[in-house]
Formats: C-alpha cells, structure tokens, sequence
C-alpha cells in the first residue's frame, strides 16, 4: 500500500531533515517549499501566495500516490485545515497515512537552529524567529506521532517514522 506521511510543525523544528533523510531511505517524494518558491518566481500571482502552493502539493500527491509512489508532506500545516486536506488528498488516494508532528522543546535550540540554517531552495527566504513565534499555529485536534527533535538525532526520529510503515520499531 502507498504511504503518505505529513509532516506539520514550526520551521526549524527539525522537519525538512527528517523528511529528507526518510526520502533517501524511502525514494518516498517530498517538498513543498520548492513548489511555493516556483509560484512565486512565476509572477502569475501578485504579492503573497496564500495557499496556491499547498494546493499545488496537495494535487501533486494525490497523482503521485495514485501511480504508487510514497509522498512525504513537509511543510508547517499550521492549521486543521491543512491537515485535514492532506488526509483528504490520501483517502481518496488509498494511502496509508502517518501524520507526524516535530518539535523542538530546547527553545534556545530551536532558535538556533532559526537564526543559523540556509535555504536549500534557491532564494527562499526563511522566516525569521519573531515571525515564528508570533505566527498561527493550531494544536492538533486528532491523534498523531509528536517527535522532539531535541532530544533525538535526524536518524532516530526517521526510524520512529518508519515504525508505523513496517510495523515495527
């Protein structure tokens, strides 16, 4: 069976590097920031691009699952509603769903790792940490993985991602 696994959590928190270090191990396909990155360099919509980019992600998983390709979501899915469209695209995909929270409970880590990190999508610009901790983010309202990046390697937390795929740990 095909696996979408979606990734939520603030930037910084550790979920790019989970997500990438899975899509190695996997070939599972992953990324959305180079999807919103495009849109905006594209200029087909002025100023800021909303949710063009999840939508984007959203239909390009669901064609990729339905060809039987792993997907990884990494992106901040903030909201339910994000969230709850990513199930959705999965459902009617037929795929396994693992959702994965990241955090990182070590704040000044966290900020660290804000304020230190570069972009690996060609002029992006990342958030700063203001922007991060004044920014949106609902609790999640359903269950799910919560992985602390703080406490565990990039290679620990893929295996506790990988747990749900084959069942064991």
């Amino acid at each position: 069976m095909v696996m979408l696994i979606v990734f939520g959590g603030l930037p910084g928190s550790g979920k790019s590097s989970i997500a990438r270090q899975l899509a190695r191990e996997t070939g599972a396909m992953w990324r959305i920031d180079s999807i919103e990155q495009a849109i905006r360099e594209s200029g087909v919509v002025p100023g800021s691009i909303g949710d063009a980019g999840y939508r984007a992600a959203y239909a390009i998983a669901a064609d990729n699952l339905r060809l039987g390709c792993d997907v990884i979501a990494d992106s901040v899915n903030g909201w339910s509603v994000t969230r709850n469209a990513w199930r959705d695209a999965g459902v009617r995909a037929g795929a396994q769903l693992i959702e994965v929270e990241i955090i990182c409970s070590d704040l000044e880590e966290h900020r660290r790792r804000v304020e230190t990190r570069d972009s690996e999508v060609p002029r992006l610009i990342l958030p700063a940490w203001q922007a991060l901790i004044e920014r949106d983010y609902e609790p999640w309202d359903r269950d799910h993985l919560t992985i602390d990046t703080a406490v565990r390697s990039v290679e620990d937390c893929a295996r506790l991602v990988r747990a749900p795929m084959t069942g064991c740990a």
